[in-house]
């Protein structure tokens, strides 16, 4: 039988990253954010929102240096791997993301909003 605190553990370890981060985030706890294939993303990016196009599953990111791709501060526009992280951001958010090209495409693999 499962007890309740493995079940909660395996449910957060399930749980698309926006979740697991705004839930760390209300019980004060330290925020990891795990990319889709379950490797812990540890180069984050700073940014502000300053578009969003849900219809498109686009976002427009005014950021700092993406150094696994190589790129220098900018704003420009990616799209998303998951339409439902666009829910848990606004713009003019302060956000870190992780990007990756995908496809031949500028992918936001994770984004979790900075209080």
């Amino acid at each position: 039988m499962i007890n309740v605190k493995t079940l909660a553990a395996l449910l957060m370890a399930l749980a698309p990253p926006f979740v697991t981060a705004a839930y760390a985030q209300a019980v004060d706890q330290p925020v990891t954010i795990v990319a889709a294939a379950g490797t812990p993303i540890t180069d984050m990016t700073d940014g502000e929102v300053r578009k969003i196009d849900k219809d498109s599953q686009k976002v427009t990111l005014k950021h700092g240096e993406i150094k696994n791709l190589g790129m220098p501060g900018m704003t420009m526009v990616f799209k998303v791997k998951e339409a439902s992280v666009l829910d848990a951001i606004q713009v003019g958010s302060k956000v870190r993301f992780a990007a990756d090209k995908m496809d031949g495409a500028l992918i936001v693999t994770a984004i979790e909003a900075v209080r």
